[in-house]
């Protein structure tokens, strides 16, 4: 018992628990708004902090110091007993908020603003200390509403300091931007700019994705794409010049720079502006289309692009004899279906740049849901040159893609050709896709229309002079012996999409797709036999087939390979730390950027990376081979890729042994091309 009253005594006496010190809040269905301190007392003449806190409903936000676009950063005004101060009220780092063409800095969820505040000596302890505050503030979603509040707190004066919502503070302060440790330029030549940043830490591999927040307005046209350049020690962005009439003196900002793992950090940046930095590499417009056109016209002699030369070959054996404003239909349809498929292409590679998205020349061949799709199409088109059933019409008329009078079977050959084209990549095209990323949406619209009307040049050019045409054999039974001929190019296609699924996803990937094959061969079939007998049966087993087919690919999507893909004996996989390993030990190391999919990175790895030559020089030369494989995407390599103005695979680098920048080889190898680069690389040490 007496224990008992000593423990009720000593509970009674003891000093109450520090308590989460918040006003009254001001509500609104849109937010929740109080003014909270980090003290449950404070100390005569010891600094503390305030802070508004918002909540904001689901899909609200506010606003940065520099709010964007549109908007009006949140404003606090207190009102403090005579001697004490207040220092200005800090922001979070923000975030871009795109709302439309418009791009917003600014905040959603519960962002916290820090004020920092200094009481005056000469409080007495059992004083209380009252903060009153007015506040406004605007929310917006897909309208803006302002609103404001008014708040009081009464925070009692003691001897020693009591805390009060400590984590609160600290993730608030964890949320703010810091000072970089970063040498800085930052400068505008005409409406096109720079931001680059040098010190620890930057590296290609390292950084995902950054972007500049410049805290004064009209600096920089906010909604235009920052594109990312990254070489060992240095980042650079592009910049669009802003409306504003001048610059400041000193240009200041945040840098918010995303890594590797996908966690972001704050800095404070500034600079004063002069001439932009150089962004590395960039290409004129004209250049960056005279490029994409050689590049789009020596795509035609890809690997990959060979299965789609079997429905050409059928489209040209038909326009034998045909009337000079059919040859120049069709030539124009296939031209379309290409270059629209290439704009729509580059619009999605710019679309998700914008919105800060990593993609490549390529990268849907980076989902196994995709390849087993393609696989599945190569499948159809050879049974559809086979005669297993018809476009649009019965068996015996030999209907295909390429069908007599379809203008749409030759818009949607050009436009096939373009999606099964995007695993290679020819000579030219790397410079050129890297200078569009780099340029605006129209320019960079131009650079793909460019590369697709290189691709379509030869069957374009019989829309010029259709006489062409008249060179080529006369229509006869000899067509559809090679129709059904050429269907084994596009069987041996689709074995070869299997393949890469394999390597992509695993055994049981390839078991869908093989099961998905079985499907589509059914409903062919099926479909077919529809066709010739006016059955509706037929059709409609044809199409569940191919529903039923459909439904296995988020299966396919979902697997993973039993073991992961690593590299073959005598290779290392691929990271930016592996090599900075082997460069400190002063060994040259050669990197090689493929893709299961990518049949150029394939035939050169066969033909000039596993000869005996090669082999043998890398061994005497103690030249480390690292492989990295973008099969299934990886965010480093993407950031590599980008950071050497590509986007697709395949990339050689070679570095040499006593350091320095690496050699960048062409993407079509021979033996004598690497030989070159390493007897090269040993006499610049």
């Amino acid at each position: 018992m007496l224990r008992l009253l000593a423990l009720i005594l000593a509970l009674a006496t003891a000093a109450p628990p520090a308590r989460a010190l918040e006003s009254a809040p001001v509500t609104s269905p849109r937010a929740t708004v109080t003014i909270v301190a980090d003290r449950g007392a404070i100390t005569p003449g010891e600094p503390f902090r305030l802070a508004l806190r918002q909540r904001l409903a689901p899909g609200w936000h506010t606003y940065w110091i520099n709010p964007g676009d549109a908007g009006q950063a949140p404003e606090v005004t207190l009102a403090l007993p005579e001697g004490a101060a207040a220092a200005p009220m800090r922001f979070p780092a923000p975030q871009r908020i795109p709302f439309g063409p418009l791009v917003n800095f600014g905040y959603e969820g519960e962002p916290v603003f820090i004020i920092p505040v200094t009481p005056p000596a000469s409080l007495r302890p059992g004083e209380t200390f009252t903060v009153t505050a007015d506040a406004t503030w605007l929310v917006c979603e897909s309208v803006c509403i302002p609103e404001e509040g008014s708040f009081r707190l009464d925070i009692p004066v003691e001897a020693t300091a009591r805390p009060a919502n400590t984590m609160l503070f600290a993730a608030a302060e964890a949320a703010e931007a810091r000072p970089g440790p970063f040498a800085v330029r930052l400068g505008f030549d005409g409406p096109r700019g720079a931001i680059e940043v040098s010190g620890p830490g930057i590296a290609p591999g390292a950084v995902r994705d950054a972007f500049f927040f410049p805290v004064e307005q009209g600096v920089v046209e906010n909604a235009a794409p920052q594109v990312l350049r990254l070489r060992d020690g240095a980042l650079t962005l592009t910049l669009a010049r802003g409306p504003a009439p001048a610059l400041p003196a000193r240009v200041e900002g945040v840098l918010a720079i995303t890594d590797a793992a996908g966690l972001r950090g704050a800095y404070l940046v500034s600079a004063e502006p002069g001439p932009a930095p150089a962004t590395g590499g960039g290409l004129p417009l004209w250049q960056a289309a005279v490029f994409a056109l050689l590049g789009g016209l020596i795509l035609n002699l890809m690997p990959c692009v060979f299965p789609i030369l079997a429905m050409k070959a059928v489209s040209l054996a038909r326009l034998s004899g045909a009337a000079q404003g059919a040859v120049r239909a069709h030539a124009a349809s296939y031209t379309a279906g290409v270059v629209l498929s290439f704009l729509a292409l580059g619009g999605l590679l710019v679309g998700l740049r914008a919105a800060g998205g990593i993609a490549g020349w390529g990268f849907q061949f980076t989902s196994p849901a995709f390849v087993a799709g393609m696989a599945w199409l190569m499948l159809a088109v050879g049974l559809n040159l086979s005669g297993v059933f018809a476009m649009g019409g019965p068996v015996s008329a030999g209907g295909s893609l390429a069908a007599k009078g379809g203008h749409a079977g030759s818009f949607f050959t050009g436009a096939l050709a373009v999606l099964v084209a995007t695993p290679c990549t020819a000579p030219f095209m790397a410079a050129a896709i890297g200078a569009a990323l780099a340029m605006g949406t129209i320019e960079a619209l131009a650079v793909f229309a460019a590369l697709g009307l290189g691709m379509a040049l030869p069957y374009a050019l019989l829309g010029v002079a259709p006489g062409l045409a008249r060179l080529l054999p006369r229509p006869g039974a000899w067509m559809d012996r090679l129709k059904q001929g050429l269907a084994f190019p596009m069987y041996g296609a689709a074995a070869w999409l299997v393949w890469v699924l394999a390597e992509q996803a695993g055994p049981s990937a390839v078991l869908m797709v093989l099961v998905g094959g079985v499907l589509i061969g059914f409903g062919a079939w099926a479909w077919g036999i529809a066709q010739g007998s006016g059955g509706r049966l037929g059709r409609l087993a044809g199409a569940a087939a191919l529903v039923a087919a459909l439904a296995l690919l988020p299966l396919v999507q979902g697997a993973t390979p039993a073991v992961a893909r690593g590299a073959e004996a005598g290779h290392e996989p691929w990271s930016e730390g592996r090599v900075a390993a082997l460069r400190a030990e002063g060994r040259p190391v050669f990197v090689n950027l493929t893709a299961a999919w990518c049949i150029t990175c394939k035939v050169n790895e066969r033909m000039a990376l596993a000869t005996d030559g090669v082999q043998r020089a890398f061994a005497d030369r103690n030249i480390a081979y690292l492989v990295g494989d973008w099969t299934r995407g990886d965010p480093a390599i993407s950031a590599l890729l980008r950071a050497h103005q590509r986007d697709g695979v395949p990339l050689y680098l070679f570095y040499p042994a006593g350091g320095g920048a690496p050699a960048v080889l062409p993407q079509i190898l021979t033996e004598g091309i690497v030989l070159q680069a390493i007897a090269a690389g040993r006499e610049a040490t």
